[in-house]
């Protein structure tokens, strides 16, 4: 196993620990002075609970145990309460960013944020609340909440690079969800990519985090000072 099991402080949630999974690349640890692009990743609803060692059967926490450690990027991958969701935690999460800023070799300049369906939200929901944050934003068959504002909330993200995916044939999350927040966005002059598999249905993100082009466009995508 290349991660390494942690917890950290719900500041929300009157100090509940809650759960995550960090990968630091082999070569971070053998050269301190480098600093490393860092992925946030954020779950679906079927890995919520108290043992964040679920979290390896999708997503970047799969892709770093199938890598064996050859992942170029620092990686966090928080684990959600169970019956709760990403919104009610983003000041959790964001404490989390800051630790990690803190306490790891991180390039500020590259910090990118994905998650898929339940975790799509989330990063929808976390990207437009720290617009001037995340150098890039990859939401996989996510949604926009209403009750926060969504689809016009996602015109925060108007200078933030997003790439966002989803299956034709999906019937748990439609998407039109995506359609609507990437339709919204380019109204305002965003800068958003939409990539729709004619053949998926809700599992959009194996084949996404499977691409190699995926990481290289993150990979060119830096934090620059914005109006």
């Amino acid at each position: 196993m290349v991660h390494g099991l942690r917890s950290f402080a719900d500041p929300g949630r009157g100090g509940r620990r809650l759960g995550y999974l960090q990968y630091v690349p082999p070569a971070a640890r053998a050269d301190p002075t480098r600093r490393w692009p860092l992925i946030l990743f954020l779950h679906g609803s079927g890995e919520r609970g108290r043992d964040a060692r679920v979290l390896t059967r999708h997503g970047i926490p799969r892709v770093v145990e199938e890598s064996r450690g050859d992942l170029p990027f620092i990686a966090l991958a928080p684990q959600c309460p169970p019956a709760s969701a990403w919104p009610p935690h983003l000041l959790a999460l964001e404490a989390l960013l800051a630790d990690a800023l803190d306490a790891l070799p991180v390039d500020p300049a590259r910090l990118y944020l994905t998650g898929i369906s339940m975790g799509g939200e989330g990063a929808w929901h976390l990207g437009a609340r720290n617009p001037h944050r995340f150098a890039a934003v990859v939401p996989i068959c996510g949604y926009g909440l209403p009750a926060y504002g969504f689809p016009a909330k996602v015109c925060a993200l108007k200078d933030t690079p997003v790439w966002t995916f989803h299956g034709a044939r999906d019937t748990i999350v439609r998407p039109a969800a995506t359609v609507a927040l990437v339709e919204t966005l380019r109204g305002c002059g965003g800068d958003v990519r939409l990539t729709i598999y004619p053949d998926a249905d809700h599992d959009s993100w194996t084949r996404t985090y499977a691409n190699p082009e995926v990481y290289e466009w993150l990979l060119a995508q830096r934090l620059r000072a914005r109006g």
